[in-house]
């Protein structure tokens, strides 16, 4: 919005309400900024993270690929694939790209493996955005520009794996600790399971784990493949990993958790068990789409799981326990978009979801409200966790119904404010507003209109485009081992909007079934017994994905869920996880490819 109008806001709410209640976010909630963004991007960081204990600050790409001409923008502009291939080869990390053709080749594989223009834009004269995971020194390159270009998502999954109990942030695991934790913070590469099978090569020059300048490669390994060669001769122009952001504040990791405590549970404890038993068996590149398909479906399972409670909480006012906590069921297209009508159930089941999704940015409003309020009012013994925020929330929501001792003097505070901001915008001629503001008979609670307001002035368009733009970086929407598709489309003459459709491409579909055949324990060992209708069972218990069923309040005839589990059938089948001796459905049982190590 203008300017004017957070002028206007500041002026009657005062600047540092204005500056806590004007964001889309609430960390207590989701730890994460609401906004669009890379997961490809998130491993690198991570790596980062886990190797110095730090958020990762700016480095040297700009001033080693860039031209040094002209502004930072012109420079960001500047640094392409084309740019890159020419600087690596003037230099002596590589050989045998002299002439235009092979630095032509040489930018391509750059852009194959490693890098990734803005926008997903095609050709080696696009600006540079990203770096892949290819190896772990991807992480000394400080691509995206900023880390909170990532969104906060790296940390939030740092925390998760790393599942350290008390504090604020997220401290460097204790070196007679490091054997206690499959993710230890700030030991190094070999300890932690994330790491090791992306460090091919990697050496310490000192046994001081903290020293940022004691990682290097070893030129006589011969092990790696060239996607991973390019990374690293990347990296080694930098000549060092970049420094943390300035500010120890700044630079530390917090240790918040979402409020969903059953699917970030479950969501650490697949990766913790997929990265146990196939980190050093899978492929590297398989390893990788596979582990960013966990990385998607365990985001969109907490992010579902955190709508579905904040939608409970504004009705109730309360967070239920965590052993009640469900994930929203969504019925799963699998045929890709070729079956039309299973197509058009799964994208009415997703429209379902972005309908309940668009009343977030309302909801997050009303819970900065009375944080705001809480916070600053002495009667208020309770303190918000820093991991999880369920007391907290609990307590907010008795503010809102007006089950505390302090609701009424919460409530009669802002409606206060609430007035006093009626009366400015009314002056401003912002009428439509102050009816907002003033509509009792639509919402008696002063504190959902005043968040009402508040939502409208900042834009609530923009908000639910934010929060739908995350929601699709989660799903991984239209990538190869992403979790959904979505597409342009008409209907009944009106205009046009986007649809989305959960799928399970085939990167989802190995890394579903390797896992669910994990049996539980300190051991890592297959369950040869999962049949077919077990495995989809519990992929609609654990995960909320619908195949043969129809998810509750959507009505899909019995004849297409069968159609459905019928093609999924056949494509297990086609990728060799599928095993059955005749027709029998007890004899159809799910195989894997690898053994776990």
């Amino acid at each position: 919005m203008p300017d004017t109008i957070r002028a206007l806001v500041d002026e009657e709410l005062t600047h540092g309400m204005t500056k806590e209640l004007w964001s889309g976010d609430y960390s207590k909630v989701l730890p994460v900024t609401l906004q669009g963004f890379e997961l490809p991007a998130v491993l690198p960081a991570m790596f980062y993270m886990f190797r110095f204990g730090e958020r990762r600050g700016r480095g040297q790409f700009l001033a080693k690929f860039a031209d040094a001409a002209g502004s930072p923008a012109q420079g960001r502009r500047f640094a392409t694939a084309a740019q890159v291939a020419d600087r690596l080869a003037a230099s002596d990390a590589l050989v045998g790209f002299d002439d235009d053709c092979e630095r032509a080749i040489l930018g391509d594989l750059l852009l194959c493996f490693c890098l990734e223009n803005a926008r997903h834009a095609q050709g080696r004269d696009q600006q540079v955005q990203r770096i892949g995971a290819a190896h772990y020194m991807a992480s000394w390159v400080d691509l995206p520009r900023t880390s909170v270009n990532l969104r906060r998502v790296p940390e939030m999954l740092v925390a998760l794996l790393a599942d350290q109990k008390d504090g604020d942030h997220v401290d460097i695991t204790a070196e007679g600790k490091r054997r206690k934790t499959w993710f230890p913070v700030g030991i190094g590469y070999q300890d932690n399971v994330l790491l090791r099978p992306f460090s091919e090569g990697v050496c310490r020059r000192t046994k001081f784990t903290a020293d940022r300048t004691s990682d290097y490669f070893d030129e006589s390994n011969e092990k790696v493949g060239l996607d991973q060669l390019l990374a690293i001769r990347l990296a080694t122009q930098m000549e060092r990993p970049p420094d943390p952001i300035p500010g120890t504040q700044a630079s530390r990791i917090s240790n918040q958790r979402p409020l969903a405590e059953l699917a970030s549970s479950n969501f650490a404890e697949d990766m913790r068990r997929f990265l146990r038993s196939f980190h050093d068996v899978l492929p590297r590149r398989e390893l990788l789409d596979m582990l960013e398909a966990c990385i998607a479906l365990g985001m969109t399972s907490v992010l579902l799981s955190v709508v579905d409670l904040l939608l409970k909480w504004s009705d109730e006012g309360r967070v239920r326990p965590k052993e009640q906590e469900s994930v929203p069921h969504v019925f799963v297209d699998c045929s890709n978009g070729v079956d039309r009508a299973i197509q058009a159930c799964a994208e009415q089941a997703m429209d379902d979801i972005m309908r309940r999704v668009a009343r977030v940015p309302h909801i997050l409003m009303v819970l900065r409200l009375l944080d705001y309020h809480a916070m600053r009012n002495r009667r208020i013994n309770d303190q918000p966790s820093k991991t999880h925020a369920t007391a907290w929330l609990d307590l907010l929501g008795d503010l809102l119904h007006g089950r505390h001792e302090q609701a009424e003097r919460v409530i009669y505070s802002v409606e206060e404010k609430l007035e006093s901001l009626a009366n400015r915008l009314l002056e401003a001629d912002h009428a439509d507003v102050v009816a907002m503001l003033r509509n009792e008979d639509a919402q008696s609670n002063a504190v959902h209109r005043l968040a009402h307001g508040l939502t409208t002035l900042m834009g609530v368009t923009s908000a639910r485009n934010n929060i739908s733009k995350f929601v699709d970086s989660s799903l991984l929407i239209d990538r190869p081992n992403g979790l959904a598709v979505k597409r342009k489309t008409r209907r009944g003459g009106g205009r046009q909007r986007e649809v989305r459709a959960v799928v399970l491409t085939d990167p989802m579909l190995e890394y579903l079934v390797h896992l669910q055949l994990l049996r539980s324990g300190n051991k890592p060992r297959y369950d040869r017994g999962l049949s077919y209708g077990d495995f989809l069972y519990r992929l609609r218990e654990r995960y909320g994905l619908c195949i043969d069923a129809a998810p509750p309040g959507l009505s899909v005839s019995n004849e297409l869920t069968q159609r459905n589990r019928a093609i999924l059938e056949r494509r297990l089948r086609d990728l060799g996880l599928l095993a059955g001796v005749n027709d029998a459905e007890s004899m159809k049982r799910i195989r894997p490819r690898f053994a776990p190590s």
